[in-house]
């Protein structure tokens, strides 16, 4: 039986990386062992730090990721990229040169018979005003209209600045596993309600950069937070039974 696979929050170009090389090999080389035993790849969100896709051209650069996810494409490996907020900005050009299906928003799906409902996972639970009005900007056709309007010299080099600058003021003091943030517990409050209405047996998430899997409490759902590739490596795989949360070894 082929395996499921999900990863988020790759981060592929962000400034505050050092090696991009080398992270974007990591990438490829996790991509590259699991082309013999995946039928479904899950990419929720953040996967390129910036991306703004205009009608006629792309951004430079990510072309061995992209390459690699063709290979797994070309394999028959059925690969779903639900955008996060990095990456909202992605609309038909990998679909149609890689044969990808891009999401956006948190979508239920059956997998072997077990119901997941997976999310980059800022798209859920209670959010902060400001950042619903930042998200609601980014997914405005108007908003999006105005700002492909300006030259790309400009709008790149703001992204790219603003990311690196949200990145360093949110890390936190303590180490991830030990950070019980209030947005995990928003997370929580989302699932318990989601399943007042709809059981799911899993509840896959991205977003947060920690790296999470337990039974929410009064449910018989487990929510499972997948990390990031920055300095984790962390994924998760579900094998038809079972859903696991592993570090890549290379």
């Amino acid at each position: 039986m082929k395996k499921t696979y999900f990863i988020s929050d790759l981060h592929l170009g962000a400034n505050y990386i050092t090696d991009h090389r080398a992270h974007e090999a990591r990438v490829i080389a996790f991509l590259d062992s699991i082309r013999d035993d995946a039928g479904q790849l899950f990419l929720l969100g953040d996967i390129l730090d910036y991306w703004f896709e205009y009608k006629n051209v792309v951004p430079r650069g990510h072309i061995r990721f992209f390459g690699a996810l063709a290979r797994l494409a070309d394999a028959g490996v059925r690969i779903t990229w639900m955008t996060g907020n990095h990456d909202v900005w992605l609309f038909d050009y990998l679909r149609d040169e890689i044969g990808l299906t891009v999401l956006k928003g948190h979508q239920t799906v059956d997998i072997e018979g077990h119901r997941f409902l997976i999310s980059h996972g800022d798209d859920v639970g209670v959010q902060p005003f400001m950042y619903r009005f930042t998200r609601w900007c980014f997914y405005n056709p108007v908003c999006q209209w105005l700002y492909a309007a300006i030259h790309p010299r400009w709008t790149h080099a703001v992204a790219k600045g603003w990311s690196a600058s949200n990145r360093t003021r949110r890390r936190p003091a303590l180490p991830p596993e030990k950070h019980r943030s209030p947005a995990i517990d928003r997370l929580c409050d989302f699932v318990r309600q989601h399943e007042q209405t709809e059981h799911c047996e899993h509840y896959v998430f991205g977003h947060l950069h920690v790296t999470l899997q337990e039974q929410v409490a009064d449910t018989d759902a487990t929510m499972t937070i997948l990390g990031e590739w920055i300095r984790r490596d962390t994924y998760a795989v579900f094998d038809g039974e079972t859903l696991k949360l592993l570090k890549f070894q290379r």
